[in-house]
Parts: C-alpha cells; structure tokens; sequence
C-alpha cells in the first residue's frame, strides 16, 4: 500500500513559511478541526467568523485556547497572516479573500492543510450526486477489512481534526467541488468521480466548465502511481479525459459497456478488471437499489480493491450497507402513504434520480435556494409521476412557472410542518410523499439535515 505525503511539513512552495500566523476564516466543522491543527503544529492561531458561533465550537476553541472573533472580520489581523483557510461556504469572490490573494497570502482549504500533515493513504470521492454514499461505501468495506480507517471531509468530523487527534493508515474524504478549490498540492492516491451535471453554477459564475474544472482538480496533482475511478457513462467526464491529461491510471466503470479494464456488468454481474479479472457479485443481492447505487457500488469495489480488500468482504459489506440518512430515506407509512426524506438532494439531478426510484405516484415536496437550475430536465418524470406538488422556499416562482401547465395542484408552504400537514391532506393510499428539494435550504433551515430533520419530526407527528 502506497504512502503518500511523505514530507508532512509544509511545503514552502505553497506558503511563506514552516510556522507562522494561521488564520481560520469561518468557525464551523472545518475551521474549529484547522484551528486545533494548525495549534498543534506550533502556528499561532486566529479564527475570524463574520457570523456567530456555535456553542458547541466556540466551547472547543475556549477549551484549546484559540484566539477567535465572531460577528465581524477585524482585517488588520487577518491581512498579517501568513497562511488563511477558509471554509467551503465563503465564495472566492469575498472581497476579503480577493484582498488576502492581492497580498500574496496563501488562502486555501482545510483539505489541503490537513494533507501536509498525515501519511495516511487517501481515498477521495467527488461528485455531483452519490459522493456521500460512495465515501460511506469505501468507508463501510474498509472497516469490515478491519482497517484503520478515518471518514471526514464533506462529512462527519472534520479532516483536520482528525489528523490532530489519530493517526489513521486511511483516509477517505468526501470532496465537494469548493475544497477542492482550494487546494495546492493535494493528491489522494485513489480518486473517485462519480458523475458531474451542473450544480452549485451560482458560486462558478453560472459557467458549467468552470464546475466541471472544479471537480477535476482531484487528479491534478497525481502521478502515474495513482488511480483515478470514474463513471465511464458520463458524457461530461468522458469528454473531459478525451481533451485533457492526467497522470493517473484510469478505472472507470460502467452499467452499459464491458471495459477492458475497470468494473462493468456482464450477465447482471458485477466484474472487477484490473491485472486480473474477477466476477464479484451479482446485482441482485446490493442492499441499495438503483442504478445510481449501483454505480456508488462499483466505484466502492474497485477502490477498496485496490486497497488488497477481498472480495468475499467487498460482497458481504455491499450486501448490508444501510444508506446514508437524508437520501432517499423511508420514514414511516402512514395510512397507506410512503414518507420519504431524500432533503440532501439539493441539485435537480439528484431528484430525477429520486423520482426515478419511486414506483407510486408522489406529492413532491420541492424547492429552496435556487442554484441556477433548469426544472427542465425533470420534466419527463414530473408528467409521468407527479400528482401535486408542494413548494417548500421562499421564492417558488421558477417551479411554479415550470411545472404549472403539467401539474394541477400546486401548494406553497413556509415551513417543513406546514408543507407535511399539507402533503398528509392530498396524498392517498398507495401514494409517496417525497421530500427531494432539488435546491439548497439555507433560505428556511440550517442545513439540508436540518431540513430532512423537521421533515421527519413532522411526519412523526402526524
């Protein structure tokens, strides 16, 4: 198994020096994991949040007394800095990040900072839709091969916390396309794309390549000892590879060709071809369902199978995998009607996906922050499946101009109580109600958790 990062210095071509004034833009699950690293690597540290804590992580900065300001950015400090991360959810075009790169001072992620400092082998998963269950997957078989494995990233506890805190033989990081805007050096020996269709164009000034760029800077920085996994029916990846190069060897997988080397179906079989070619499982036993997880399952299998997992292991742990909440989640049949909770779905793509799994007619529960979609692409599934629809955003106009002519009953909430107690009143026997809002939440919850959350308490309490 390779080692990757053997220098876990940082490296002086990417910043001024070895130490310094770290500063940490942002005091959420990434800038708290930073700040407790960048302390134990003998950086004075200073975190600057223009809004305010959480308890939970100021609690953390007082109890590793860590220098902090909350609801504001003092820029004199932040401007001495010799190296700044900032959080995934603060823009590139932040007038105080556009100040801080004018200056010369390197600003960059947490993914990047963490790197410097760890000899793990890293096995990072990207993506438009799927990344979370992928990385859940890999995650899941490793630890059933009883290795020592950390899951952080874009998911659970921060990288860089634990970095501080184990010292894990692997790590696999979810990588959303705004970590990977900030890295330098950055390399994972295993890289997985596992789709690309636009989302997030808000934040890549609605430029789909820009995106799509984004996404490929996983592999930028790696050599011809590394892999890159993909899906070889994504016409978006495909075309990429044909016009650009990377250094690493390519395992793609596919659901609609047999590959020369890779992972494809043969016969409703799921074949592992690399060096040697070996049938792994059939489809019918994977505990997810859907061509999407079967997809998430293929790219799982070849990654931990480079990591010299067996496949006995790889077969046993794809057959009990429970998936992750908030995806395509069932939570309880009430009168004969399926509620289901799929709130990460935050890009139309990920609610075709959604629609496309459900087999009973659905109240679709839509809407939120509009990242620059195009309702459109769903509209095929909408007239084949949808019987009403319930807005559930603060501004519902492009739905409702959307959908309107191809849908009869259209219903705007302001609430995920209000949008249930409305759901529960249309929906009858034999109906779904789904919650795949196809936006983000930031406009009425926290989060997208905490959206599927107040979801599903409202269904409870029907």
């Amino acid at each position: 198994m390779k080692k990757k990062n053997e220098n876990i210095d940082i490296k002086k071509s990417s910043f001024k020096g070895n130490r310094g004034l770290l500063v940490v833009l942002g005091a959420g699950e990434s800038g708290v994991g930073t700040a407790i690293l960048g302390k134990q690597k003998g950086y004075e540290v200073f975190v600057s949040d223009q809004g305010i804590i959480a308890e939970k992580y100021k609690k953390v900065l007082l109890n590793n007394d860590i220098l902090f300001e909350e609801g504001k950015h003092t820029e004199s400090k932040i401007l001495d800095a010799d190296v700044v991360m900032k959080s995934p959810g603060i823009p590139e075009e932040a007038p105080l990040v556009k100040q801080l790169k004018s200056k010369g001072i390197p600003v960059i992620s947490e993914i990047e900072f963490a790197s410097k400092y760890t000899n793990a082998v890293i096995v990072g998963i990207t993506g438009s839709n799927g990344k979370t269950t992928t990385t859940m997957l890999v995650n899941h078989i490793l630890k059933k091969a009883k290795l020592h494995v950390g899951m952080g990233g874009n998911i659970g506890k921060s990288f860089a916390q634990q970095v501080a805190e184990n010292r894990f033989d692997i790590q696999v990081l979810e990588l959303s396309s705004f970590q990977l805007d900030g890295i330098v050096d950055f390399a994972p020996h295993i890289a997985i794309i596992t789709n690309i269709t636009p989302d997030h164009l808000d934040r890549y000034d609605y430029k789909f390549e820009n995106y799509i760029h984004s996404k490929f800077r996983i592999t930028e920085n790696q050599t011809e000892n590394d892999f890159l996994i993909y899906d070889y029916d994504d016409a978006v990846i495909s075309d990429w590879l044909k016009n650009n190069k990377t250094k690493a060897t390519l395992l793609p997988f596919s659901i609609e060709k047999e590959l020369e080397q890779g992972v494809y179906l043969k016969n409703e079989n799921i074949i592992i071809k690399y060096k040697t070619e070996e049938t792994l499982m059939n489809i019918s036993t994977l505990a997810l369902k859907g061509k999407h997880n079967l997809k998430n399952a293929m790219g799982a299998s070849m990654s931990t199978s480079l990591l010299n997992v067996r496949n006995v292991t790889i077969r046993e742990s794809l057959e009990d995998f429970e998936g992750a909440e908030h995806r395509l989640e069932m939570v309880l049949k009430i009168n004969g009607v399926q509620y289901i909770n799929d709130s990460k779905a935050t890009n139309v793509n990920a609610t075709f996906y959604a629609l496309g799994c459900v087999k009973a007619p659905i109240v679709w529960i839509v809407g939120g922050v509009d990242k620059g979609n195009d309702y459109l692409d769903l509209m095929p599934m909408v007239r084949e499946k949808v019987k009403a629809i319930i807005c559930l955003g603060l501004d519902n106009q492009k739905i409702i101009q959307t959908f309107s002519n191809v849908v009869d009953l259209i219903v705007e909430t302001a609430g995920a109580e209000e949008a249930v107690k409305v759901a529960y009143k249309i929906a009858e026997k034999g109906d779904s109600v789904l919650l795949s809002p196809a936006c983000a939440s930031f406009d009425l919850f926290e989060n997208y958790e905490d959206r599927g959350n107040k979801f599903k308490e409202a269904v409870r309490a029907l």
